[in-house]
C-alpha cells in the first residue's frame, strides 16, 4: 500500500479533538503580531538590529513555520489517528499436499520423484517458524489427511516419510481435503464434492482466516480421476486460500512399469501453473533434488502474506510534531541566537 493510499484511509478515533486545530490560526496570528511589533521596535531603535542576521523571508519565517507544523502534528495526535497499513502476516497454518500416485515412481528425478519430493518437503517443514502449524495430505486415487496441522515438526516429518506410492491421481480431491483441513468452519461439504453429488460451491467472499493459511502442492500434474482440479482451484480462490505448486519431474519424463503395465510419465505443468495463478500463488518446476530444496527455501519466504490492517498512528504524529519543534528551535538558535 502506498503512502497516498494510507493517507486516504486516515480516520480518527477521537474526532472531537480535531477542534483543537482551531488554535493553529490563532498561534499564526500571534506570531505575525509579535513580528510586527519587533519590526516597529527595530525601526525605532536601529541599534536593536542584529548584525549578521540572515536575510530572506524564507529564513526569517522557516523556524516559525516548522514549529507551527509541529504543533499541528501533535494536535492531530490527540485525535488518535489510524490508517490502514499493509503489514506482513506470517501464514499460521500450511498444508503440504503430496502426490503419491504411481507416476511418482518415475526416476527422472533420483532416486525417484516421490523420494525427491519427500526430501524437499522435510527441508521445507524444518525451515518454517515455530509458530506455523504444518499439516500433511496424501493424494492418490483418494486423498487423506495423514497429519493434522501441528506445531510439532517431528510429527509432520515422520508423516511425510511414511508416504508410499499408490494407484490413481485425484488432485482435485486432495485440494478439497486440504481446504477443509485449513478452514474447518467454512462449511465445505467435502464428501459431497468428492463423490460427485454436489459441485464445489461458489463462495461470495473470502473465508475468515484465509489470509493466514496456505497450501503447498507438489505433483507431476497428471490427474486422472476425482474432482476437476480447476473447479477445486476456483473454490480455493473464492475462499481466499493461496496454492503454491511445485512441479515434480521433467517434461521428457520417464517410463514407469509396475504390475504388468508401463506408461511414460511426463511433468504436466499447464494445470499446475493455472492452479497457482488463479489462487494468487506461484508455480515452480523442480528439476533436481537440490533445486527443489532451494525452491522450498524461497517458498518459505513467500508464505509471508500481506493484510491491510487499521493501525493507530498517534505516536507517529506525536513524534513528527516533536521533531519539527526541535528542528525549529535549533535553526532559530543557530541563525538568530534565540528561540523564535
Amino acid at each position: 500500500m502506498s503512502l497516498l493510499a494510507a493517507a486516504r484511509s486516515l480516520e480518527f478515533l477521537w474526532p472531537a479533538m480535531l477542534w483543537a486545530l482551531a488554535a493553529v490560526p490563532l498561534l499564526a496570528a500571534l506570531y505575525l503580531r509579535l513580528l510586527a511589533r519587533r519590526r516597529a521596535l527595530a525601526g525605532r531603535y536601529a541599534s536593536l538590529e542584529t548584525a549578521g542576521q540572515p536575510a530572506g523571508a524564507l529564513r526569517r519565517h522557516l523556524p516559525a513555520l516548522l514549529l507551527l507544523l509541529g504543533v499541528c502534528a501533535m494536535l492531530l495526535a490527540l485525535a488518535r489517528p489510524q490508517a490502514k497499513i499493509v503489514l506482513p502476516a506470517q501464514a499460521r497454518t500450511v498444508v503440504v499436499a503430496i502426490d503419491i500416485s504411481g507416476s511418482m515412481r518415475a526416476t527422472d528425478l533420483k532416486p525417484n520423484r516421490l523420494k525427491a519430493a519427500q526430501d524437499a518437503a522435510r527441508t521445507f517443514v524444518s525451515e518454517q517458524p515455530a509458530a506455523v502449524r504444518i499439516g500433511v495430505v496424501a493424494i492418490a486415487g483418494t486423498a487423506a489427511v495423514v497429519q493434522a496441522p501441528t506445531p510439532d515438526r517431528e510429527d509432520a516429518t515422520q508423516a511425510i516419510g511414511r508416504l508410499q506410492p499408490q494407484r490413481g491421481t485425484a488432485l482435485g480431491n486432495g485440494l478439497v481435503i486440504s481446504l477443509v483441513t485449513l478452514l474447518p468452519g467454512a462449511g465445505i461439504d467435502a464428501q459431497a464434492i468428492i463423490h460427485g453429488t454436489a459441485a464445489p460451491p461458489r463462495i461470495a467472499q473470502p473465508a475468515e482466516g484465509a489470509e493466514s493459511v496456505a497450501i503447498v502442492l507438489f505433483s507431476d500434474g497428471a490427474a486422472n480421476m476425482g474432482t476437476d482440479l480447476q473447479q477445486a482451484g476456483q473454490l480455493a480462490a473464492d475462499l481466499g486460500v493461496r496454492v503454491f505448486a511445485l512441479g515434480i519431474g521433467t517434461p521428457e519424463g520417464a517410463t514407469v512399469s509396475a504390475e504388468g503395465w508401463s506408461i511414460r510419465a511426463r511433468l504436466e505443468e499447464a494445470p499446475l501453473k493455472k492452479l497457482a495463478g488463479m489462487t494468487g500463488g506461484e508455480y515452480w518446476r523442480g528439476g533436481s533434488p537440490a533445486q527443489i530444496g532451494r525452491i522450498y527455501e524461497r517458498l518459505g519466504m513467500r508464505l509471508a502474506l500481506e493484510k491491510a490492517q487499521a493501525t493507530e498512528v498517534s505516536a507517529l504524529f506525536a513524534g513528527l510534531g516533536a521533531a519539527l519543534a526541535m528542528l525549529a528551535a535549533m535553526l532559530s538558535m543557530r541563525w538568530f541566537n534565540r528561540i523564535l
